[in-house]
């Protein structure tokens, strides 16, 4: 069963149509259909919230520290709150998938992502779930941090907003712990 949820992003308005904010949108997503607010918690270094969501309290939370410092923030809740890591949920931009497309995982490497870099090192853990969200490449492995520093084409974003909503649609079952279910219905076009 998932518990704290936390959307990966930069902070700031400069950042906040950027491809490498795909995660912190999913979890705006999440806040407003549980008709939830996310206030201001210095103590945790990000946005947070505790809401119901399918019938499950869960904490929703978007860090406002830079990305490669997001573990400060996801380690402050899970601390506070006793979550263990294999109750997280990190939703992140991923280059290496197509806009729009998602993947459930849990466990595994960073992937070159600063943010679960980060997160790794501070939970002391990489057995921890991840909602990859496709924001695609650039095609140039140089010019993949300016590319995720920028928003999206009109179409790629209408992609990556279609993925979200189906991702949407699976999180009862991710809530529940069914992932195999979950990751079915996602990895399935």
């Amino acid at each position: 069963m998932v518990s704290l949820i936390v959307g990966l992003g930069n902070p700031g308005a400069q950042y906040e149509d950027t491809r490498h904010n795909a995660g912190a949108w999913f979890t705006h997503h999440l806040i407003e259909n549980a008709h939830a607010t996310a206030r201001h918690a210095p103590k945790f270094q990000g946005l947070h919230c505790i809401t119901q969501l399918h019938n499950q309290e869960c904490h929703l939370l978007i860090p406002t520290t830079f990305m490669n410092l997001s573990g400060q923030a996801v380690q402050a809740v899970a601390s506070y709150y006793k979550i263990a890591p294999e109750h997280i949920l990190v939703a992140h931009d991923e280059i290496d998938l197509p806009a729009g497309e998602i993947r459930l995982k849990f466990d595994g490497g960073h992937g070159g992502h600063n943010g679960l870099r980060d997160i790794i090192r501070h939970l002391n853990s990489n057995k921890f779930y991840r909602l990859r969200i496709g924001v695609g490449h650039p095609g140039d492995s140089k010019l993949v941090h300016d590319y995720v520093l920028h928003p999206p084409k009109k179409a790629e974003r209408e992609q990556i907003n279609a993925g979200m909503d189906k991702a949407m649609q699976t999180m009862p079952l991710i809530l529940r712990g069914e992932f195999q279910k979950a990751m079915l219905e996602l990895h399935t076009k």
